[in-house]
């Protein structure tokens, strides 16, 4: 699992900050930035904190709930509570004592015990975030490549 993954490269990792992506998620977030947040915030582990693309368009009603005042397109997730994990992670050594073996879900119980112990930060990037997790996700991201305009290319 994610965090018997993590384990594995402590031995690498000596007492280094070290960042951690998953792999299945294309932002252009500042890594720069992210590592100065996490060093001023002193905690264990950072987390990129990101709002998901909006996948639907949403509808206002009327006061009657059944009268549509308007529509609005596509809004990046739902306000302030649609932060989510955006897969981009600043840690310390420490978050390695976090980790129990190979079954541990890095995800699960380690995130949430970071949480709980005041351990984690949320480093909020407010620019380009895209998940790759289905066949339409990668078609997205294939598209801005394809044209040109992919936000992360940066280089």
């Amino acid at each position: 699992m994610t965090g018997g993954r993590l384990r594995r490269v402590a031995e690498h990792v000596d007492d280094a900050t070290s960042c951690l992506t998953y792999g299945d998620g294309v932002g252009d977030v500042d890594i720069t930035r992210l590592i100065e947040f996490h060093r001023r915030e002193g905690r264990l582990a950072t987390l990129t904190a990101v709002q998901p693309p909006g996948r639907f368009g949403g509808l206002v009603l009327h006061q009657d709930q059944t009268k549509v005042e308007h529509f609005n397109e596509k809004l990046p997730g739902d306000g302030e509570s649609a932060w989510i994990n955006g897969g981009f992670f600043v840690m310390e050594p420490g978050v390695l004592d976090y980790l129990e073996s190979d079954a541990t879900v890095f995800e699960r119980e380690p995130l949430e015990r970071l949480a709980h112990d005041g351990e984690m930060s949320a480093y909020r990037h407010n620019g380009f975030w895209q998940p790759m997790d289905t066949l339409r996700d990668k078609r997205v991201l294939e598209e801005l490549w394809d044209s040109g305009k992919a936000p992360w290319r940066n280089w």
